[in-house]
């Protein structure tokens, strides 16, 4: 009976401290809820960029009183782009073009106009005289030399005296003599020359000939020429 009653008496004990610990649990959250707001209002410049968050991570770490730092938009700055190199292939590069030399126009000469080019052989005919002071033409110079529309021709196959470079009497006889005869062949009719070299300030050597007989041959025959280079004596006696 003793034991039973003892039991009773410590009931009252247990309802008395469950109605205190339930009458503290409002001042507890009045104040967690105080020291909350002090902290927000302490961190509002760091709390306020996470309002847009869920609220359960809002109240973690304004419970956790953690600070916030401001997030800055980041500066943009301006890079400049890389330069692009040119593509390195390993293809030949062509050879740059090489320009060409102009080529002249060729002339064109009529098929019945021919450039005049030195025959090697000429028929001739003219009427032939002394030369004087005018102009010579058709004219003979000396026993070796005469002109022929112009030109000055030399007889190559024969040597006889000058009339005006005659050193004797004798020597100017024969020249003239010479001069003559060379005189009366060119005038008897058509005669051939024959180019044995080229012209030049004495004259073009030519070889005369009429029906194969050479004039120069004729004259060394008669007396009054000489082949050319033969070691022939002077003209004066």
């Amino acid at each position: 009976m003793a034991k039973t009653a003892t039991r009773r008496r410590k009931a009252p004990a247990k309802r008395k401290s469950s109605a205190s610990s339930s009458g503290a649990m409002p001042w507890m959250v009045i104040g967690i809820a105080a020291v909350g707001a002090i902290a927000a209002y302490d961190n509002w410049k760091s709390i306020r960029p996470m309002l847009g968050k869920a609220p359960a991570a809002v109240i973690s770490e304004a419970a956790e009183g953690k600070p916030q730092t401001s997030k800055e938009a980041p500066k943009q700055v301006a890079v400049a782009a890389p330069a692009v190199k040119p593509r390195q292939t390993n293809d030949p590069v062509p050879p740059a073009a090489i320009p060409s030399a102009p080529v002249p126009a060729a002339k064109i000469v009529p098929a019945s106009i021919s450039p005049a080019t030195p025959s090697s052989s000429e028929t001739a005919k003219a009427a032939f005289g002394y030369c004087g002071q005018g102009e010579h033409i058709n004219c003979v110079g000396d026993a070796g030399t005469f002109w022929y529309k112009g030109e000055k021709i030399v007889i190559a196959d024969m040597v006889s005296p000058d009339v005006d470079r005659a050193r004797c009497e004798d020597e100017r006889k024969i020249a003239f003599a010479a001069k003559s005869r060379l005189l009366a062949l060119l005038n008897a009719g058509p005669f051939d020359m024959n180019a044995v070299g080229k012209a030049d300030d004495r004259g073009a050597p030519r070889v005369i000939s009429r029906d194969g007989r050479s004039f120069g041959t004729r004259l060394i025959n008669e007396g009054l020429a000489r082949k050319p280079g033969s070691a022939g004596g002077s003209w004066c006696a």
